[in-house]
């Protein structure tokens, strides 16, 4: 099963998306508590879009948000991985790292698990210096999971894309760079 993957965790695997995916990733993005920190949950079409950019993304970039396994059943329960942002901050244009995972998957550690890994891919494999992670104000698990990987907050701001929600505008901003990432091993 691991060869599929791009690389893995001790429990994880990460791989670029399919077709096949549509239908699970589907209705993760349609779970109200998933998408809490988002202004809706998306629709198939739009998790078909989505699914559609991070192809394209991986083609240009060798990355994307991975579609993220259980490698010891094959389970899709989210993605966790990178997305290079361009919208117009004081910290962008960066590498992003994020994750969504469904909420039977919550608890056990994958996002922080998975998220270690992504980021040993960024530094030792794709050779990128610095890696930005975003949320919004109120998201403190997806903080929480910045600290646990060794992330700094370097500030707050209005998230340009989510103007139109004045709940989910204020976001926070956290880094890590490839010496703070050497020095935290």
């Amino acid at each position: 099963m691991k060869e599929k993957y791009l690389f893995t965790s001790e429990r994880l695997g990460f791989r670029n998306w399919t077709k096949k995916d549509l239908h699970q990733f589907a209705k993760i993005n349609a779970d109200i508590d998933v998408m809490e920190h988002f202004p809706k949950p998306l629709t198939e079409k739009e998790t078909s879009d989505f699914i559609d950019r991070q192809q394209k993304h991986y083609e240009k970039n060798g990355y994307n948000y991975f579609a993220t396994e259980i490698i010891k059943t094959g389970e899709l329960i989210g993605f966790i991985g990178f997305a290079y942002q361009d919208y117009k901050t004081d910290f962008t244009p960066a590498t992003d790292i994020g994750w969504r995972l469904k909420k039977s998957s919550w608890g056990n550690g994958y996002a922080t698990e998975g998220a270690i890994k992504c980021l040993e891919f960024a530094f030792n494999k794709l050779n990128l210096k610095k890696i930005i992670s975003t949320c919004t104000a109120k998201n403190s698990q997806s903080e929480n999971v910045m600290k646990k990987i060794g992330m700094k907050k370097i500030g707050e701001f209005k998230h340009p894309k989510l103007k139109a929600y004045p709940k989910y505008e204020k976001c926070f901003c956290y880094e890590i760079n490839k010496s703070m990432w050497q020095q935290r091993l």
